[in-house]
C-alpha cells in the first residue's frame, strides 16, 4: 500500500470500525416502506422501458428509440436491480421476486456464479493482490505490483475487447482461464460451471437473438441487430462505471501479508481505500445502480443502494477526521484516469535505481481528495 496514505493505529482502526458499524446499524433499523416502494418503482420502470422498446421494433422508423428504450431497460436490470438485489439488499422485504437467492438477471452470467465471484471473492478480498481476481480480471495489468510481461503490451486492446463483450467476460470470470493456462487449475474443475454458463447463454441467446426477432416477422434482422446493440450499450456502460469505481489513480491495493488476521476496522479501511466514487446527479446515480458510490457500496454491500448518497455525507466527514482520502470526481476525470492507468500498466515499470520499491498505489494522485486532512 502507498506510504502517502495515513496508516491508522490498531486503536484508531477499532474506533473507525465502530463508527462504520454504527452507520450500518442505523440504516438497517430505518429500512421500511420507502425502500420497498423505491425498488418496486424501479422494477416497474425497467419493465416499462423493455415493453416500449420491444414494441417499437415493429415500427422501423422508431428503431433508434427502440434501441434506446431497451438499453435503458437492460442497464436498470443489471445495475440498480440485479446487482443490488443479488447482494441481498432487499431480502428483508420477503418478496420472492426481489430475493437474492432466487433472482436471475438479464445477463449471460448465471446469478449463482456471479454471487460467488463477486459477492464472496471480490467483496471479501477487495484489492488484495493474489486474492481479488477482479484486479485485472485475469486479463489486464492494473497494478504496479502485478509482474510485467510482454503480453501486457496489449492492455489497451484487451480492455477495449472486455468493454465490448463485458457480460461474456463476467460469465467466463469464474472459469479462471488464466489459471488453467498457467497450470494452476485443471479444466475438469470447470465442468459444472461450464454447464451452468451454457444453460444461461442458450436462454439469453434464444430470447434476444431468436424469439423476439422472430416475433417481428419480416423485421427479424433489424430487431436482432437492435437487441445486440442494446446489449453492447449495456456492456459499455457497466464496464466504464465499474472500472471508474475500482481503478482510478489513487485507489490502493494491499498485500496478503497486510491483511492477515484482519480486524473489522481494517476491513472497512481497506474497502474505503480500495474504491472510488463518481459525482453526478440523481438520474446518473440511478443508471449506475448507485455504484457511482462505490466507496459506500464496498463499505456496506448489503444496504439498499438508494441509501448510499445520504451515507456518503457521513463517510466523508469521518474520513476527514481520520485524515483518510475520499477518492471522488466527475465521470470524465475518472475515465481519463482509468484509461491512463490501462495504458501505463501496458509498459514495463520505469524505476530509478535509487528509488524505493514501487508501491501498489500510484504516486501521482490526481483524483479529487479535498477531504484529506492538512
Amino acid at each position: 500500500m502507498s506510504t502517502d496514505i495515513p496508516t491508522l493505529t490498531p486503536e484508531q482502526l477499532d474506533t473507525f470500525g465502530e463508527e462504520m458499524d454504527a452507520i450500518r446499524r442505523r440504516i438497517l433499523d430505518d429500512l421500511g416502506e420507502k425502500d420497498a416502494d423505491y425498488i418496486r418503482s424501479v422494477v416497474k420502470a425497467q419493465r416499462g422501458f423493455e415493453t416500449v422498446g420491444r414494441a417499437l421494433f415493429y415500427l422501423p422508423p422508431a428503431w433508434p428509440l427502440a434501441v434506446a428504450s431497451l438499453s435503458v431497460s437492460k442497464i436498470l436490470d443489471n445495475m440498480e436491480i440485479g446487482h443490488n438485489v443479488m447482494h441481498g439488499q432487499y431480502d428483508w422485504m420477503g418478496d420472492p421476486g426481489l430475493n437474492s437467492r432466487m433472482y436471475e438477471w438479464d445477463n449471460v452470467c448465471p446469478s449463482e456464479q456471479w454471487k460467488n465471484s463477486h459477492n464472496y471473492i471480490h467483496h471479501t478480498f477487495t484489492n488484495i493482490l493474489g486474492k481479488d481476481r477482479d484486479i485485472g480480471y485475469g486479463i489486464l495489468r492494473m497494478d504496479e505490483d502485478q509482474p510485467w510481461h510482454p503480453y501486457y503490451l496489449g492492455n489497451p486492446v484487451y480492455a477495449l475487447l472486455l468493454m465490448t463483450f463485458f457480460e461474456w467476460g463476467v460469465a467466463l470470470h469464474d472459469l479462471e482461464v488464466e489459471n488453467i493456462v498457467a497450470g494452476k487449475r485443471k479444466i475438469e474443475e470447470n465442468k459444472a460451471l461450464h454447464a451452468g454458463i451454457m444453460r444461461k447463454v442458450k436462454r439469453q441467446a434464444l430470447k434476444d437473438y431468436v424469439l423476439f426477432p422472430a416475433l417481428t416477422g419480416p423485421l427479424f434482422v433489424p430487431t436482432l441487430v437492435g437487441n445486440a446493440t442494446a446489449n453492447l450499450v449495456r456492456n459499455i456502460w457497466a464496464f466504464n462505471i465499474i472500472f471508474c469505481g475500482h481503478f482510478p489513480t489513487g485507489v490502493a491495493t494491499f498485500s496478503q501479508e497486510e491483511c492477515e488476521d484482519e480486524s473489522r476496522g481494517h476491513w472497512y479501511y481497506r474497502q474505503l481505500l480500495g474504491s472510488a466514487n463518481i459525482t453526478g446527479g440523481s438520474l446518473f446515480h440511478l443508471l449506475t445502480g448507485n455504484l457511482s458510490h462505490q466507496i459506500e457500496h464496498h463499505l456496506f454491500p448489503d444496504l439498499p443502494a438508494r441509501r448510499y448518497p445520504e451515507i456518503a455525507v457521513e463517510v466523508r466527514e469521518i474520513c476527514e477526521r481520520y485524515g483518510l482520502p475520499y477518492n471522488t470526481g466527475p465521470l470524465g476525470k475518472q475515465l481519463f484516469s482509468v484509461a491512463s492507468k490501462i495504458c501505463r500498466m501496458a509498459l514495463p515499470d520505469r524505476k530509478k535505481k535509487d528509488a524505493p520499491e514501487a508501491t501498489s498505489t500510484d504516486d501521482a494522485v490526481t483524483t479529487d481528495r479535498e477531504t484529506v486532512a492538512a
